[in-house]
């Protein structure tokens, strides 16, 4: 029975080899790769999702040469057959030989997420404790998000090199402003293998693997090396509204200093905000700059479109517009928003942002009103958190607003800005909600809890956190505020705009007494607060990093 499909790709020598070849597609070609390799045999290998049965090269001069299955060879239900179907071996091979030229420790696999063995080649350096994955089959992000977070669980770091392009790559390119690639173009009976760097203008920069650079930390061409030192600071994503949006801005609540919705020729206010059919929230509003704005205690209503910003992870929301009006005194009362008479002007129509008028002379000015809490732009949205959920988000908020500070902070400055409820929560509750704050470890996310300070240094029942946490010996270990130093680095590092690589986590584990004798504490000496405290004032009040060790 003949074979009438044209197979390109095979393996060399056995059916379990990892070692490609594509046949030449002209005879000439074919003739001269005979001379130069009489002793080869090939397979439908197991690898390239074959039968495993022997193949023969046949030579045409009318039609394309290509391989056939021998006539005792099994049934075949091989599903890709053409130059592309051995890629994810050519590439395999690609970084070994890669890995051993530079001499870098990795492991390389490939596998099959369930299309075929060629659907992915995962790359693990030990060294740096960072995976690649060169995707070649389609994913789409549910899937996407699954597999980074697997891989994420034993790794610092993870390079993504898309074989196609696609709704994630876009993702990717919105989120990181840049993308990487990859690609394989046929020369002779290779497929020689190529990494791309994709920018924002959705062009490509290719660059041959071997060309490449291996790190611990990855791997590098020329164009993602540049693009490493001018990361983009990802954008939030935004929801369209629906009408019916009012709000009343806060008063003597200043806007954050440094907030991810913030963008040129606009500027964030504080503000209560009651969407339609919803209760009062506070939140964010972002309005055009340079012209005049709403005022408290006046209720207004957007007009015209509105978006919804969400920044990623816990860092809030903000409500975006361009066009308000101020409402009259008896529909401001039916919003809820305010209950005193209002003694100013009737509603004043405002054009894109325009002031409204002064209120008259002689009339009596409004009570005066006071913040008992500092706003937190989460999820509790400035208001006393009501439960255990918001509680911790607003927490874990808090603490993520101080490293990007390159602060710490105290438990009393937590209580204000968070809830008064912290305060009477006994030491073995502080620990529990710490434990919860930062479950589950993970090696690549820092331990906010180290950002907390007591007498300038860290907490003394941080010792009684970290084992909950699983930290290796933290239970034992006399080096608990060290690694509570190392670790608030890491969180600076990591928390940085934009951020910067993050050294590895202290480790805890006991070392051999050392045969001279160790230096003489200075804890305590020059300075109140200790060395921590003094280290924690050079972070928090004049942004300087602490020195190597």
């Amino acid at each position: 029975m003949l074979d009438h499909r044209l197979v390109q790709t095979a393996v060399i020598g056995h059916k379990n080899s990892d070692h490609p070849v594509i046949l030449p597609m002209d005879a000439w070609e074919l003739d001269r790769w005979r001379g130069a390799h009489p002793g080869y045999s090939y397979w439908c290998g197991l690898q390239l999702g074959g039968c495993g049965g022997e193949l023969s090269d046949r030579r045409y001069t009318t039609k394309v040469c290509h391989f056939a299955h021998h006539s005792t060879a099994p049934d075949c239900h091989r599903k890709n057959n053409g130059e592309s179907s051995a890629d994810h071996l050519f590439i395999k091979r690609g970084v070994q030989r890669l890995l051993a030229e530079r001499k870098v420790k990795g492991e390389v696999n490939t596998r099959d997420l369930g299309a075929g063995p060629g659907d992915a080649v995962d790359v693990y350096l030990p060294d740096g404790r960072r995976r690649l994955r060169f995707q070649l089959g389609t994913v789409d992000h549910r899937s996407w998000r699954r597999a980074d977070d697997e891989l994420a669980a034993d790794a610092d770091g993870i390079d993504w090199i898309f074989a196609s392009g696609g709704p994630i790559t876009r993702h990717v390119l919105d989120r990181h402003g840049y993308c990487l690639r990859v690609r394989c173009e046929t020369v002779g009976g290779e497929r020689r293998v190529h990494v791309g760097a994709e920018g924002r203008d959705r062009k490509v920069s290719w660059t041959p693997l071997e060309d490449c650079l291996l790190t611990p930390t990855g791997i590098v061409t020329p164009h993602t090396e540049r693009i490493h030192l001018s990361p983009a600071r990802p954008g939030p994503v935004a929801f369209p509204l629906q009408s019916g949006l009012v709000f009343t801005p806060a008063r003597d609540v200043p806007g954050p200093s440094d907030s991810p919705f913030a963008a040129e020729g606009r500027r964030l206010l504080v503000a209560d905000v009651k969407p339609a059919g919803s209760p009062v929230v506070r939140g964010l509003i972002s309005l055009p700059g340079g012209i005049g704005g709403p005022s408290a205690p006046h209720v207004y209503r957007v007009t015209g479109d509105a978006r919804m910003l969400v920044g990623e992870g816990t860092v809030g929301w903000a409500v975006e517009f361009k066009r308000y009006e101020r409402l009259d005194e008896r529909a401001a009362r039916r919003t809820g928003l305010r209950t005193t008479p209002d003694t100013s002007d009737p509603a004043v129509p405002v054009a894109r942002a325009g002031r409204p008028k002064e209120s008259q002379p002689g009339r009596k000015p409004e009570p005066a009103h006071t913040e008992v809490y500092a706003p937190v732009f989460g999820s509790t949205a400035g208001r006393p958190p009501r439960t255990k959920g918001e509680l911790l988000t607003a927490v874990r908020d808090t603490l993520a607003r101080q490293a990007r500070q390159q602060r710490t902070i105290t438990w009393e400055d937590l209580v204000r800005t968070v809830s008064p409820e912290l305060a009477k929560y006994s030491t073995a509750e502080r620990q529990d909600l710490l434990v919860e704050v930062d479950s589950p470890l993970r090696e690549n996310v820092p331990v906010l809890s180290a950002l907390l300070r007591e007498n300038g240094e860290p907490l003394p029942y941080l010792s009684r956190v970290l084992p909950r946490l699983g930290v290796l010996y933290s239970g034992t270990s006399v080096r608990i505020a060290e690694w509570a130093i190392v670790e608030t680095e890491r969180a600076f590092a990591a928390y940085a705009v934009p951020s910067r690589a993050m050294q590895p986590r202290l480790s805890l584990m006991p070392t051999k007494p050392a045969a001279r004798r160790p230096a003489k504490s200075t804890r305590g000496k020059s300075g109140s607060g200790g060395t921590y405290a003094r280290i924690d004032r050079a972070w928090g009040l004049e942004g300087k990093k602490r020195g190597s060790r």
